[in-house]
């Protein structure tokens, strides 16, 4: 077995757990392959949102809570920053669970010296902060793309393509209104961080990972275990480093599932589908 790669710090967001979307199998290689000094685990780790309704917890995600608390008990520092999905955690703020500390957000000085405020983002969300009835309705919208989802990826193994496609994702990335709503959160965060006088922000919510520059500020993004199964890495000379998991798994759609959309769902939609599939 191949040795972890050693890193200083590990920033994952968005794993939603409870839920049948939840990529923990994809979860559990990345925390093999990488290990840290410390762990941050930036907000709707849990999903209580859809576990009011109906949980889906499965032994992988078991493994992951199991993973997460050894490596806290071995000495890396794990801070857990709630999100939405898990807020009610935020009434423990200021408490730790054995070793897992509860904050409401951090400043991580990196190793460079560069200050990065480490946040999950709601806060930045007009829509989740003031019409939480939107929100709900988009997320009746959206676990549809997952049931969705959930069919193609069962395809995807039965055809031996290796690598995970999010349709939920793929929409984000088409939709304009969607584009809209990533690059006005994106510069809400960025003004906030620059107003604190940091370099930075790490943070998640929308499910789209990201690494540039917005408005002076670097601003990452740790994007998801649902859609896109990324996280962010630093390096022990302070590099960022965006990990893409499921993307670095993927290889390009052949012929044979073309074939087999083309039989299911008729020629136009099999080649729309396609295209989606390779993009």
């Amino acid at each position: 077995m191949t040795p972890p790669a050693r890193v200083r710090s590990v920033f994952i967001s968005d794993v939603h757990l409870g839920t049948r979307a939840c990529q923990a199998d994809s979860l559990l290689e990345f925390l093999r392959a990488y290990s840290a000094e410390n762990l941050f685990m930036v907000g709707d780790i849990v999903d209580f949102w859809a576990m009011k309704h109906k949980v889906c917890w499965t032994l992988a995600q078991s493994t992951v809570v199991q993973k997460i608390l050894r490596r806290s008990r071995n000495g890396e520092r794990v801070l857990f920053i709630p999100g939405n999905h898990d807020e009610a955690l935020r009434e423990h703020v200021g408490i730790s669970f054995g070793d897992i500390a509860v904050v409401r957000e951090h400043v991580h000085v990196l190793a460079d010296g560069k200050r990065f405020l480490i946040i999950h983002g709601d806060e930045f969300d007009q829509v989740t902060r003031y019409h939480r009835w939107i929100t709900v309705l988009g997320d009746g919208v959206y676990n549809g793309l997952v049931r969705v989802n959930i069919w193609l990826s069962w395809l995807r193994r039965r055809l031996g393509i290796a690598g995970y496609w999010s349709l939920a994702g793929y929409a984000k990335r088409k939709v304009k209104l969607a584009a809209s709503f990533v690059g006005d959160f994106e510069s809400s965060v960025a003004r906030a961080v620059r107003e604190r006088g940091l370099d930075g922000v790490i943070c998640g919510h929308i499910h789209v990972a990201a690494m540039r520059e917005v408005d002076g500020i670097d601003y990452l993004n740790c994007g998801d275990w649902v859609d896109s199964c990324a996280a962010i890495v630093e390096h022990h000379d302070g590099r960022l480093e965006l990990i893409e998991w499921g993307k670095d798994r993927m290889r390009p759609i052949d012929a044979e599932l073309v074939s087999t959309l083309r039989g299911l769902a008729g020629e136009a939609h099999a080649a729309r589908l396609g295209e989606a599939i390779e993009s």
